[in-house]
């Protein structure tokens, strides 16, 4: 059995040079996904190289300027993730980029392997990122969906939040995206970064399991900053406590080259989507500007 800790990485754990956290794929034992979370001060910048991955430059909190060979974007941000969606900047494979910031921030840098690079440097409008609220009940959340394939295009990268209001579950029912079956499940591997409501009070849980043939065993209290590693099995849920708002970004890529996010529901849990229907969607949703 895979240990928990090997998956889950507790905040300050995963910091590495600039970065609050930095996942390659070389440190998460997989081929195609990683994460940077970015701080900068008031006054600051960084340059960032993306060598074999693309890349985007997705604000958690304030703004920022990027800056590359194939244009200037000013991000305006956000003042936080349960405050509204952002903009975005997205950058290619073997590029440059610089990011500054007047009055400082924090950034998410979701990549993705490629050996294609064929689309240019770009921006992404808030305004066009589409805002979804899935399930209902207990089972609600929000899901801004802002480089999914009808959403953003990229080459590999699949990239998502998910916000769930404190007491329900997300990330359910369990599901797995491991193997390559056409038009029914994509490999991809999979990064949850975790922002919770509350401060160092807040907490939440992830649940990750696998297969007899491929085993693995995850169950973590997760806080700010935490992020954990999905390799393959099956995920969720992601459960808010009460009180507790939960955030994540989700980062996906693998080797297939139709870029789908296709899933299999565990078919023991799967039943639950039939409820849905007599349920209403959580009437805390949607978070923030997007009420």
């Amino acid at each position: 059995m895979i240990s928990t800790n090997q998956y889950h990485l507790p905040r300050g754990s995963a910091a590495h040079g600039p970065y609050d956290v930095q996942v390659t794929p070389e440190s998460a034992g997989w081929a195609h996904s990683g994460l940077s979370i970015l701080t900068l001060g008031p006054g600051e910048a960084h340059t960032l190289s993306t060598g074999e991955s693309e890349f985007l430059v997705l604000p958690l909190t304030g703004s920022c300027t990027v800056t590359t060979d194939g244009g200037v974007f000013a991000l305006e941000g956000r003042t936080g993730v349960f405050a509204s969606v952002t903009d975005f900047a997205y950058l290619p494979r073997a590029s440059e980029a610089t990011l500054s910031s007047a009055f400082g921030g924090t950034y998410a840098l979701p990549s993705a392997r490629t050996e294609r690079g064929g689309l240019p440097a770009r921006y992404g409008r808030k305004e066009d990122v589409p805002v979804e609220l899935r399930g209902a009940g207990a089972c609600s959340r929000q899901v801004n969906n802002y480089c999914l394939p009808g959403a953003f295009d990229a080459e590999q990268l699949l990239v998502c939040e998910v916000l769930t209001p404190g007491g329900n579950w997300s990330s359910y029912p369990p599901h797995k995206h491991d193997e390559a079956r056409p038009g029914e499940e994509s490999e991809l591997e999979e990064i949850y970064y975790f922002e919770v409501s509350g401060g160092e009070n807040g907490f939440g849980y992830q649940r990750v399991y696998g297969t007899p043939e491929r085993p693995i065993d995850v169950l973590a209290e997760i806080r700010s900053g935490d992020t954990v590693l999905v390799p393959h099995g099956w995920h969720g849920p992601s459960v808010a406590a009460p009180g507790y708002d939960l955030y994540y970004l989700n980062v996906m890529a693998g080797p297939g080259q139709d870029r789908a996010w296709l899933i299999c529901d565990d078919p023991a849990h799967g039943w639950v989507r039939s409820t849905w229907d007599a349920q209403d969607i959580d009437d805390r949703l949607p978070f923030g500007e997007n009420r």
